[in-house]
């Protein structure tokens, strides 16, 4: 149990980029992969590290995240002692947020910070993917006794992750620089990524906050980026599966990733589980004509058509003679006989007569927008 630690998820990141996805719900609200929502990955992985107090940063569209959390029930998060809490994140306009943990939304939840006496705070962004278990970097952020732990991971340079975030470290992992990486900085065959988790000192946290919040919607990560002769920041590593949703095109790949079965194991096959509000649905019916080859498909649908390469949301109805090929439908979709569908992605509830072709490519896969009728 790791009583000493309590955890704040920025669930409210926010971009124009997932062409209408996330228009009326924050990426952290997006359904993934048949039966959940992208934040239920950060939320799982500290309930399994044993964090039974967590705040979830929330944007001013929080509504669809409050649905599915209720009370935090399916997260064992319905306590007396500790449990969800909703923090109102601060409203940055129609500028949106480009920060990855605004000191002002901390500010804004002092209450939060203050009530509660554990030693140390980890901080999750909510648009990743990924299942991981924080007691290892909890351990090792005690036994450096780290002011702060900045978790990596490890990988090949890659030239799609120029905007991230990337450490150099000594031989002890003290983190020596704190930098976002450009094209003509990619030196070393090996670079260390930051995976927009840490781990910070409650009194360390406090205390920025108290310094820095005056400034405005200052980065926590600019913050320690600047602090790092005056701090003990150290990074640990995570062999997790981490991917970030940004843009449709992640959102389309890590869905996709999940039809790897070594993808689908390593995520919801070991120890630690995902956990998602849970729906009394009836099993999946399959008529005679159904054919489904190397695809994802939840609970409740009635799949009369050909499915191939995709992954299908809870209550889809899809009638004889429809094609769904590399396609991602959401819930309460229905596909009329004789239509198709190729690298699309339907939001809830769209419905598309009989005849009609929606076809986009790997590179730019076509959304059609929530209770759209074609």
């Amino acid at each position: 149990m790791m009583s000493n630690a309590i955890g704040i998820i920025y669930a409210n990141s926010e971009t124009d980029n997932l062409q209408g996805l996330a228009s009326e719900r924050p990426i952290a609200a997006v359904p993934f992969g048949g039966r959940y929502r992208i934040l239920d990955f950060a939320l799982s992985s500290m309930v399994n590290s044993g964090i039974r107090t967590i705040g979830l940063v929330t944007p001013h569209h929080y509504r669809p995240l409050l649905d599915h959390l209720g009370a935090g029930k399916a997260w064992f998060l319905d306590r007396k002692d500790g449990g969800l809490f909703i923090l109102p994140g601060v409203f940055h306009g129609l500028t949106g947020n480009n920060h990855t943990f605004c000191i002002k939304d901390l500010e804004n939840n002092m209450e939060y910070l203050d009530k509660d006496f554990a030693e140390n705070v980890v901080i999750s962004s909510g648009n990743q993917i990924y299942n991981t278990n924080f007691k290892n970097a909890l351990e090792f952020h005690n036994d450096k006794q780290a002011d702060v732990t900045l978790i990596y991971k490890k990988m090949n340079n890659s030239s799609d992750l120029t905007d991230e975030i990337f450490l150099e470290m000594e031989k002890d992992h003290k983190v020596s620089t704190i930098q976002k990486k450009k094209e003509q900085e990619m030196t070393s065959l090996v670079q260390f990524h930051f995976v927009n988790m840490l781990i910070i000192r409650r009194a360390i946290l406090l205390d920025i906050i108290e310094k820095y919040s005056s400034i405005g919607c200052i980065d926590l990560m600019d913050i320690l980026s600047a602090n790092l002769k005056i701090l003990k920041i150290y990074g640990s590593p995570t062999c997790s599966l981490i991917g970030t949703i940004r843009k449709v095109k992640d959102y389309f790949d890590r869905s996709m990733d999940l039809l790897d079965l070594a993808v689908h194991g390593r995520l919801w096959l070991g120890v630690d589980q995902i956990h998602t509000k849970i729906k009394d649905n009836p099993p999946t019916q399959y008529t005679a004509h159904a054919k489904v080859t190397n695809s994802l498909i939840a609970s409740g649908c009635t799949i009369a058509g050909e499915v191939v390469n995709s992954i299908i949301f809870r209550g889809v109805i899809l009638e004889q003679g429809c094609k769904i090929t590399n396609s991602i439908i959401l819930p309460k979709c229905h596909i009329h006989a004789n239509a198709q569908t190729d690298y699309a992605i339907l939001d809830k509830s769209v419905k598309v007569n009989g005849e009609n072709i929606l076809k986009g490519t790997l590179h730019n896969p076509l959304v059609v927008l929530k209770k759209t009728v074609i």
